[in-house]
Formats: structure tokens, C-alpha cells, sequence
């Protein structure tokens, strides 16, 4: 049975004391939340103000990106080690913000993927078509081929410890998510590319986020979806009460 993940993408919000703040809230208002994984990614500099604000709960902490090198002159660059440092469990990999304003090849997806995966991190790896690629109906064709990419080179042991999101460009901060049903379509064909690569266990276990303003009036909707299995959460992970009531949804 697949445990459902859900993950607040922080973005470059919140300084290291607003950032322990709001997790310490949405710890108290989580509460005893069981059969849900849930993940704070907050920007590098909170990480270990998130790691102390959380410490003895069930909430685990991630990091927005990583580099695929341990160490170098790579400026501006984070290694995993120094997440793993942290205390990072999960490292957000491929989000289309970082694709489209800094140029993220599908190359280095998979680069960032597999240095997460050698270092003990758990990527989360995100995938996503535009409007223009949807309107022109080669959605399939465009997620599934990020996800092969993505997947290049990771063993079948690995695959236990990979999360995939699918993010449509289109949906994410437009406030126009897509239905449950298309989101499910789409994940269905990504668990079949994961069970061809590997074995139909494979496709069976790995576990699909959507993403893409969710919200708590609408995640109850993608989680009824059969191969949804949590929410990459963006705008609505910056409010305690917002995000606790996605992580306390009802079936």
C-alpha cells in the first residue's frame, strides 16, 4: 500500500525565523495525523531552523534543489552532503521554475536525481507539460519522456526511494488546477513508463504527487484519484491552517 506524501514547496519565502515559526505552527495543527507522509522545503537558509522546529515529530525536511557534485567551484550551488548535514530526508529535483528560469536541462534532472539517491536523499522529482504542449495534445508524449530521462541510470533498488510530481506548468500559481480526472490520466501513463522501465511492482509502488494549486476545498479530490498519492503543495504550504486542513483531508 503506497503512504501517501504530502510536500510545501516553500519557494523563496520566509527568513529563518518566520520559517521555524511556521512550521512549529503546522506541527501543533497537524497533530496526530497519521497514514500521511508530510515535508517542509523551505530555502536553504531555513533549513536548520525548520530541522530544530520540527525535531521530535513525524514531519520530515526537505531542500529545494541540489548540486550533483559533493564539493567544487560551483558558487551559488548546494551539495548533498551538506543537505544530508541539515538533516534533509526528501530534495525537490526538475520543479519547472527551475527549468524555466534557469535553464534545467532534463540532463541535469537526472544528474541532480541520481546524486540525491548516492548520498541517502530522497528526490522528489518533477515533471510537467505547458499550456501550449497540452492545447497541442502531446502531453503523454512530453511527461513520459521526462520522466524516462529522469530515470536514466537509477537501479531498481533506487526506484523504492523516488517520488515523482507532476506539475503542469500551466496550473502552477494560476489558481486553475487540473481536474482530478486528467491529473490521473497522467499519472497513470507515468506509472506505466516506471513499470516498463523496471517491473510492474515497480510502477505499482511508486508514489505520484500532483501539484499545482492545490488547495484544502480540492485535494480531497486528487487524493480520491487511484494513482494520486499526495500534493506537492506551493502558495497554499505558507499558511499553517491552509496547509494543515490539505495534510488532514478527509477521503
Amino acid at each position: 500500500m503506497r503512504v501517501p506524501i504530502i510536500a510545501g514547496n516553500w519557494k523563496m519565502h520566509k527568513t529563518g525565523r518566520e520559517a521555524a515559526e511556521l512550521a512549529r505552527q503546522i506541527v501543533e495543527r497537524i497533530g496526530d495525523r497519521r497514514g500521511v507522509e508530510v515535508v517542509l522545503c523551505p530555502p536553504f537558509t531555513a533549513l536548520a531552523a525548520v530541522a530544530a522546529a520540527i525535531e521530535g515529530s513525524d514531519v520530515k525536511l526537505g531542500a529545494q534543489n541540489v548540486h550533483w557534485e559533493h564539493e567544487g567551484a560551483f558558487t551559488g550551488e548546494i551539495s548533498p552532503r551538506m543537505l544530508l548535514e541539515t538533516g534533509c530526508a526528501y530534495v525537490i529535483v526538475g520543479h519547472s521554475e527551475r527549468r524555466t528560469h534557469f535553464g534545467e536541462s532534463d540532463q541535469m534532472v537526472n544528474w541532480r536525481a541520481r546524486a540525491a539517491l548516492a548520498n541517502g536523499l530522497n528526490p522528489i522529482i518533477c515533471v510537467g507539460e505547458t499550456l501550449e504542449q497540452r492545447r497541442a495534445g502531446t502531453t503523454v508524449e512530453v511527461v513520459t519522456g521526462q520522466v524516462r530521462k529522469a530515470l536514466e541510470g537509477i537501479s531498481r533498488d533506487e526506484i523504492e526511494r523516488v517520488v515523482l510530481a507532476y506539475e503542469p506548468l500551466w496550473a502552477i500559481g494560476s489558481g486553475l488546477p487540473a481536474t482530478p480526472a486528467d491529473a490521473d490520466e497522467v499519472a497513470r501513463f507515468i506509472r506505466k513508463v516506471v513499470s516498463d522501465l523496471y517491473d510492474a511492482a515497480a510502477g505499482d509502488r511508486i508514489r505520484i504527487q500532483y501539484g499545482g494549486s492545490v488547495k484544502p476545498d480540492n485535494i480531497g479530490g486528487f487524493m480520491q484519484a487511484e494513482n494520486i498519492d499526495g500534493a506537492l503543495v506551493g502558495g497554499a504550504s505558507l499558511d499553517a491552517e491552509s496547509f494543515a486542513a490539505i495534510v488532514r483531508y478527509e477521503p
